[in-house]
């Protein structure tokens, strides 16, 4: 009788034991699937925005000047000289310097430290400081994005702005709407603000 449990009971006990644990760590791990499905309420905005129909929820910021910036290169664009240093671009007033966002078309040799490239509809763009910039022979122009294309970060100067209703956000006469992708905040480029 001992041998007869020996032999076949407890090796039978043991492969059940073993098959039915077998069974239920399979089981376990086709439940432990999760999938996420996050759904975005999209809000249309045509790509061209006049200035006047946008409203800023912050009043205007103080312009603040400098005399003088080193190491500035000149740049040319349209006749009119417009100076680019320590990453950002500046005009002449009065004697004194003002930052200001990049107009289309300035060209840079080095892009800013920092900077990331996003990949929209088969174009490269490099962003740096919510100015975003395309290669051009050994030079990067500054160019307006497409609507569609990504960021997952805005500048700290950031402004929230009103349109039709709608919070949005501003950068360089750039809209922005937050969206989710794959679970982590982002923004989409919705419109570029008018100002002519």
């Amino acid at each position: 009788m001992k041998t007869l449990i020996k032999k076949y009971i407890i090796p039978v006990t043991l492969l059940v034991a073993i098959t039915a644990q077998a069974t239920a760590q399979r089981k376990r791990t086709v439940n432990e699937k999760t999938v996420v499905k996050t759904t975005t309420t999209r809000t249309t905005v045509s790509k061209r925005v006049p200035s006047t129909k946008v409203t800023y929820k912050t009043p205007k910021k103080k312009v603040v000047s400098v005399r003088t910036i080193p190491n500035r290169t000149v740049i040319k664009h349209r006749g009119t000289n417009y100076y680019y240093a320590n990453n950002k671009f500046y005009t002449q007033s009065r004697g004194r310097y003002i930052v200001i966002a990049p107009k289309v078309g300035f060209r840079i040799h080095v892009l800013p430290p920092n900077y990331k490239r996003v990949r929209f509809k088969n174009h490269n763009y490099y962003t740096a400081q919510g100015i975003f910039y395309v290669q051009v022979n050994n030079e990067y122009e500054v160019v307006e994005p497409e609507v569609g294309t990504v960021v997952y970060e805005l500048p700290s100067d950031y402004e929230k702005v009103n349109l039709d209703g709608q919070t949005y956000y501003e950068y360089a006469n750039v809209l922005y709407e937050k969206v989710q992708v794959n679970g982590t905040r982002a923004y989409e480029v919705v419109g570029i603000i008018d100002m002519d």
